[in-house]
């Protein structure tokens, strides 16, 4: 994935901003779905790391609040330390008004876990730590970006702590650690999002022959 992140700013022109703006906009809308089709008044905890899940996770952070839901946010990282693209989304929202809540959202209608992407390769730790075990002790459903915070996407070993999610939204293409076994009871129901990968790039850089898998629709079930 770090290189079809590279391939698509390299040789596509297709920056980092767009892909995270296609990743946040389909978290919202399947938010969305999980909530019965009506946004308009839910709670919805979204829980952001530093680093570009999290920039997704404040992207679909905005998305939810324009569409009518109590948003709450907490970024579990100092504001001024953010790479330069999750900042970009951390100035919108607090030209918005949606800055970090101090407190977290007890009762929620759905908690987004954008804690922690495709890059991990060992335990969480505090603060994400604390966040992820909060997470898990809600009513709420969890609904993780990418992949549940815990889980090497890769090997599919599952950290402790992990994220329970009922519903994981991964992008452009299902990473292998995903059906891992013992994988399942963390990354709940598994959907995959476009963020407008060519097809044409998994053929070229890698050999793959990969279908047109967003023929019917942007979200789809896997």
């Amino acid at each position: 994935m770090r290189e079809v992140d590279r391939l698509m700013v390299d040789e596509y022109g297709i920056s980092l901003l767009q892909m995270m703006e296609n990743a946040g906009r389909g978290l919202a809308e399947l938010s969305n779905r999980m909530l019965g089709g009506n946004l308009a008044g839910k709670r919805i905890q979204v829980l952001c790391g530093g680093g570009n899940n999290g920039g997704g996770g404040m992207v679909a952070a905005r998305h939810l609040h324009n569409r009518g839901a109590h948003v709450h946010l907490k970024l579990a990282a100092e504001p001024a330390r953010l790479k330069s693209v999750p900042s970009r989304q951390w100035n919108i929202l607090k030209a918005m008004g949606l800055t970090q809540d101090e407190s977290l959202l007890e009762p929620a209608d759905l908690v987004i876990d954008a804690l922690l992407g495709y890059g991990l390769t060992s335990s969480p730790r505090p603060p994400v730590s604390d966040l992820v075990n909060w997470a898990n002790e809600q009513l709420a459903r969890v609904l993780s970006l990418d992949a549940p915070s815990g889980l090497d996407t890769t090997s599919g070993t599952v950290y402790s702590p992990c994220v329970r999610a009922a519903t994981t939204m991964t992008l452009a293409i299902p990473k292998t650690g995903l059906h891992a076994p013992g994988a399942n009871p963390f990354v709940g129901e598994l959907y995959l999002a476009d963020i407008s990968v060519p097809p044409e790039l998994y053929q070229k850089a890698f050999g793959l022959q990969v279908p047109s898998l967003f023929a019917e629709n942007s979200i789809i079930r896997v």
